[in-house]
């Protein structure tokens, strides 16, 4: 697959907004991973904030790692079958902000988008604030794949596409994960999703 011949005049527009703002480079060659970890402590804060909320928020919860996993294993599965080479092979007398060292790895489609936005579109589905939060990160991290000369526009669109669509999946399996939750808040698995006895007698005299 020839990812230039689709829109390799858009990757080659944003490479020259790159070179026009050297002030940005550092932030998102940082931010293109910090951004992901970012995602990561939200789901995280998420989880331990859903420990003393109804299973149905747990459940939702629950479901962010779940639909990163497998929109990630998705991504790579494709990645197999298309086989595009990376934007900056393509044009290798271009400069990037990156170093040009994916020739291991294929383009079609962005990893990166599909596990950012498929947190994303989970969170949406936990609560609105934090999901609308996430979908920022994930925009700026599809952004930055471009920025950086890793991958081409429609890499970033087919992974947001993907990880969104894997996501929503969650609004199928909402009642089942709920009622795994009810089950596992009866057992030993209490501590993890949902609040012990002595956190709960805590909370009611605080």
């Amino acid at each position: 697959m020839d990812g230039g011949a689709i829109d390799g005049s858009w990757y080659l527009d944003v490479l020259g907004f790159a070179r026009a703002t050297p002030w940005l480079n550092g932030f998102f060659q940082v931010f293109t991973n910090a951004g992901l970890v970012l995602l990561a402590l939200v789901v995280a804060v998420a989880w331990w904030r859903a420990r003393a909320q109804d299973a149905g928020r747990m459940a939702a919860v629950l479901w962010v790692p779940g639909a990163v996993a497998v929109a990630y294993g998705l991504s790579n599965l494709v990645k197999i079958l298309v086989e595009e080479p990376r934007p900056c092979i393509r044009y290798p007398a271009v400069p990037t902000v990156a170093t040009c060292d994916f020739a291991t790895d294929y383009s079609f489609p962005s990893n990166h988008v599909t596990i950012a936005v498929s947190a994303a579109v989970a969170l949406c589905l936990v609560g609105r604030r934090i999901g609308v939060g996430s979908l920022v990160v994930a925009v700026l991290i599809g952004f930055s794949r471009v920025y950086l000369g890793a991958h081409y526009v429609h890499d970033v669109v087919a992974g947001a596409v993907l990880g969104a669509l894997v996501a929503l999946a969650g609004l199928l399996l909402r009642t089942p994960l709920t009622a795994l939750v009810v089950r596992m808040r009866s057992g030993r698995w209490r501590p993890l999703v949902g609040a012990t006895a002595t956190e709960e007698i805590s909370a009611r005299t605080d």
